[in-house]
């Protein structure tokens, strides 16, 4: 297994061989939010998060000898359309993980990527494709180094994962993962995400996400912008040590399936995470008003059926409604008749949790 440490991930190896993959990863919602990150893209708390099934992104890579180049060179296309546009974030992930990974400056490489689900709306799109380019990589790394075994290989792709974008750490494996060093966790780390299973209250191994789409377009403030205005928040140390707090208490609710107080504190992280935005400097709000009305009627049907149902929300404005397998048919037949007038176009996606990426 690889050390717990930056040099162990590092690939060396020359080669000017040509390779092929295709890797399909999936979004993830947090439990548990990450915001505010140190160092390069190192959290400043420990996240929980559900991996998905149904919200993926599938990235193909082909990678071929370049030798007149001595850095990566790329395309990019996007649900088949050429996206220059994609190219600083891109050029950013190779640029960190080059020293990792120095044989891509002999290579170009022609990048395909398609979405199941809407692209930078706050349903974590950039954690799926970040995750789904990471396992490209480490998969062409594997050509030249076959002894690395699977849970090595998937936690270097958790760990290249992360500096694209740091919750992509979190789309590798499932069906729960942890990102960040804490001290409920024992082999947690700040340098990539662990999953975990055991142990986990069989409920929660099947439990449902149905993503309200309120709004699909680009949000106005990039999660990026956001982590950096922690830097400064006067409640960023309370916030942190909030975050801290709720990984124990969840870690004990996810093993004994107290599913009330899953929703207490899975509810309770996502209002914090959107009250720490409505009070940085500059302020600034994601949430639309459907948001607040789909919240407040949530919440009256828990009252009025006593259905376990809860919600979270991601950096932006739609909502995910979160309950156990079982009440599939009651919440769906609620969403339709009372909160479809409330999203965009009338859409969701109905989405569940998932077991992490695959080879295509």
């Amino acid at each position: 297994m690889l050390r717990m440490n930056k040099d162990s991930f590092v690939f060396s190896k020359k080669s000017s061989k040509s390779f092929h993959t295709v890797w399909k990863a999936p979004s993830n919602i947090a439990l548990v939010k990450y915001w505010g990150k140190y160092g390069v893209q190192l959290p400043k708390n420990p996240s929980i998060s559900f991996t998905l099934s149904n919200c993926v992104t599938t990235t193909e890579v082909s990678f071929s000898p370049n030798d007149k180049k001595k850095y990566p060179t790329f395309e990019f296309y996007f649900n088949k359309n050429e996206r220059k546009d994609f190219h600083p974030k891109i050029n950013q992930f190779f640029e960190y993980i080059l020293p990792y990974f120095p044989i891509l400056e002999d290579h170009h490489m022609v990048i395909s990527s398609i979405n199941s689900f809407p692209h930078s709306s706050g349903i974590a799109s950039s954690a799926s494709a970040m995750a789904a380019l990471a396992l490209c990589v480490v998969d062409f790394e594997k050509q030249f180094h076959p002894e690395l075994g699977e849970q090595d290989f998937f936690k270097k792709a958790s760990f290249l994962a992360r500096l694209g974008s740091g919750s992509a750490s979190r789309s590798i494996k499932g069906p729960l993962t942890l990102w960040g060093k804490s001290p409920a966790f024992r082999d947690s780390s700040d340098l990539y995400a662990i999953p975990f299973d055991s142990g986990i209250h069989k409920i929660f191994k099947t439990y449902c996400d149905t993503i309200l789409i309120v709004d699909k377009e680009k949000k106005q403030v990039s999660s990026s912008v956001g982590h950096k205005l922690m830097q400064e928040h006067p409640f960023a140390e309370n916030r942190f040590d909030q975050a801290n707090r709720n990984c124990e208490f969840l870690k004990s609710v996810l093993k004994t399936g107290d599913i009330e107080r899953f929703i207490e504190i899975t509810e309770s992280e996502a209002l914090t995470l959107h009250s720490m935005m409505m009070t940085s400097s500059p302020r600034y709000l994601l949430m639309k008003p459907n948001t607040l009305n789909i919240i407040n009627r949530v919440w009256e049907y828990r009252f009025e059926t006593n259905t376990p149902i809860g919600f979270t929300l991601d950096a932006g404005a739609n909502v995910h409604l979160l309950y156990p397998a079982i009440e599939s048919e009651k919440v769906i037949t609620f969403i339709k008749s009372e909160l479809l007038d409330y999203c965009q176009s009338g859409q969701f996606i109905q989405d569940r949790v998932g077991q992490g990426a695959k080879k295509m």
